[in-house]
């Protein structure tokens, strides 16, 4: 299958293509760069620089690659900066991400894997989420998110346009070579790792009076390869209609495990220090994962929180500064 990964430069979709490479499809990876890394793109894809709001630019790529499917990656994704810059994050997450599919419809583009977010949820009402739990984001980052996946209903209504959305909780880890490298880091695991290895004086706890066992919040933190394996199952089992999935492993670990972990990993100190809390940060997000396993055969393979961070380790000791050279 001929498929566009937009923002197939950015730490997913840079995973998620190499694995649909190496499954035998076709790629074009449709990025700017302004959040992504051109050496992220393996060997065996074709690159096309260029603007997603420019959509006489995307039809020609859609056309001359003769697309069949497209995976969108490319909103942004920092919670705080969404709080600061909501004009920033609607424009982006919302406005472009409309242009996408205006340019699917012009070209015959019937199908779309969406990156989202569990931020779609905000604080639970209970735990694990269920894709049919209330949505209630709060921050504009979580509210761009699920206006998109508003719009894609609508799409499908009007259009024909299928989809399945895979709703993220917290990616982390590093596959075939490839890490995270965000400007600025704002995830925990990457933060953590720079401290061991001497890139900071500490790492920050943003917040220890939360409603959890020992104060820090709780995530449900999944391997990058497993992420991108449920991508990968989303086009092998592609069928008309509108599918969404939620993307972790109904294990959650607060901050101060996830450091003790890396301790662990590492065998290294890592110095840490109290912080105010952030906005937008519920207590405690972790998912069910049930409904991708039953519909989809998704088989996560690095459930471990250690295998998890030995990964990104690796990757972080190879490439200390990233993709900068």
């Amino acid at each position: 299958m001929n498929i566009l990964v937009a923002g197939g430069a950015g730490y997913i979709g840079s995973v998620t293509a190499k694995m649909l490479l190496d499954a035998g499809h076709h790629i074009v990876v449709y990025d700017n760069l302004s959040r992504g890394h051109r050496d992220s793109v393996s060997k065996g894809i074709k690159f096309v620089h260029g603007e997603l709001s420019d959509i006489s630019a995307l039809r020609n790529t859609f056309r001359n690659c003769k697309t069949d499917a497209v995976f969108h990656f490319s909103a942004y994704a920092l919670v705080g900066e969404s709080v600061d810059r909501p004009d920033l994050y609607y424009e982006n997450n919302l406005v472009t991400g409309k242009r996408i599919l205006d340019a699917m419809v012009g070209e015959g583009v019937n199908y779309m894997v969406f990156s989202s977010t569990c931020a779609v949820f905000g604080t639970p009402a209970k735990l694990p989420i269920e894709e049919n739990d209330r949505k209630n984001p709060e921050s504009p980052y979580g509210e761009t998110k699920l206006a998109f996946e508003r719009l894609l209903k609508w799409y499908r209504q009007s259009f024909g346009i299928s989809f399945t959305v895979l709703r993220y909780f917290n990616a982390a880890g590093a596959a075939f070579g490839l890490g995270e490298d965000h400007r600025p880091e704002t995830h925990l695991i990457p933060l953590v790792l720079r401290a061991a290895n001497n890139q900071m004086d500490c790492i920050t706890i943003f917040g220890d009076d939360y409603e959890t066992h020992d104060g820090t919040c709780i995530r449900d933190y999944i391997h990058i390869f497993d992420l991108a394996k449920a991508h990968l199952l989303a086009i092998e089992n592609y069928q008309e209609g509108e599918r969404y999935y939620n993307l972790g492993y109904g294990q959650g670990y607060s901050v101060r495990e996830v450091i003790e972990a890396a301790r662990r990993v590492t065998g290294r100190k890592i110095p840490e220090k109290i912080g105010p809390r952030r906005m937008g940060d519920p207590p405690e997000l972790v998912a069910s994962c049930e409904k991708i396993k039953k519909e989809l055969g998704w088989n996560p393979s690095y459930k471990e929180l250690d295998r998890i961070i030995e990964s990104a380790w690796r990757w972080h000791l190879a490439y200390p500064n990233g993709y900068q050279k």
